[in-house]
């Protein structure tokens, strides 16, 4: 089963996350989601434990626990959705449209 881990503390590190959960059942991995950009944490993170059973005994004792000063939220991952691509033109909207005309100085003329 896959669990999301929400309001970790961004001290947490991949090995804390997994250290949490092993009192529960074997932990097949952990990891603390981090920025592309910077390499900090984002606050959340992915736990998948090979037992289901282990797993939903983990979110319930887990589940608004205080880790390093903060309430985390446990609970099972949702499936991730399929989404439209992102565009990163500033001229194109994620709706197929082309640029839109903007605003500024739009009515000058």
């Amino acid at each position: 089963m896959n669990i999301y881990v929400s309001n970790l503390s961004f001290n947490v590190q991949d090995e804390d996350l997994r250290e949490f959960f092993t009192p529960y059942g074997e932990v097949a991995s952990a990891k603390v989601i981090s920025d592309r950009e910077t390499g900090r944490s984002r606050g959340f993170g992915f736990v998948e434990m090979s037992d289901d059973a282990a797993a939903k005994k983990a979110i319930a004792e887990l589940d608004s626990a205080t880790v390093d000063g903060r309430t985390i939220k446990v609970m099972e991952a949702k499936p991730k959705e399929d989404r439209p691509a992102r565009s990163n033109n500033p001229f194109r909207s994620n709706n197929g449209g082309g640029y839109k005309g903007g605003g500024f100085n739009k009515n000058r003329y």
